[in-house]
């Protein structure tokens, strides 16, 4: 599978937790994350991922432009619900996105263990 990983600032370090103890799963897909995220990724979780654009320079819009064609099947977006985001009409859109097109999509640690874990059944 094809799996995107975003999280906003004050959610990155639970990115990486999430992806550190879900590694072995992750390791087995095809990752892509935003800028920061997916170099913390890297180095602090040892993953090997496709690093995108940073979300506000235009992460968001490639993830949801692949995703638009298929070549998104789940999302994990740890989103800060309680900072303002520069990009937020992207954000909306790519959430909204995954909606249109019927794609897994978490937007907080509940939901991000869920979907994992569901990964691990197939």
């Amino acid at each position: 599978m094809k799996i995107a990983l975003v999280a906003h600032d004050r959610k990155k370090d639970d990115m990486v937790a999430l992806a550190t103890e879900f590694a072995p799963l992750l390791q087995q897909h095809t990752l892509m994350a935003t800028g920061t995220t997916g170099g913390r990724l890297q180095r602090e979780a040892g993953l090997q991922v496709e690093c995108l654009l940073s979300g506000p320079l235009g992460g968001d819009l490639q993830i949801g432009a692949r995703l638009a064609i298929g070549d998104v099947d789940a999302l994990v977006f740890l989103r800060d619900p309680m900072t303002a985001q520069p990009h937020e009409p992207d954000i909306n859109a790519l959430v909204r996105a995954c909606d249109v097109h019927n794609v897994r999509c978490a937007t907080n640690l509940a939901t991000a263990r869920v979907l994992l874990h569901s990964l691990i059944a197939r």
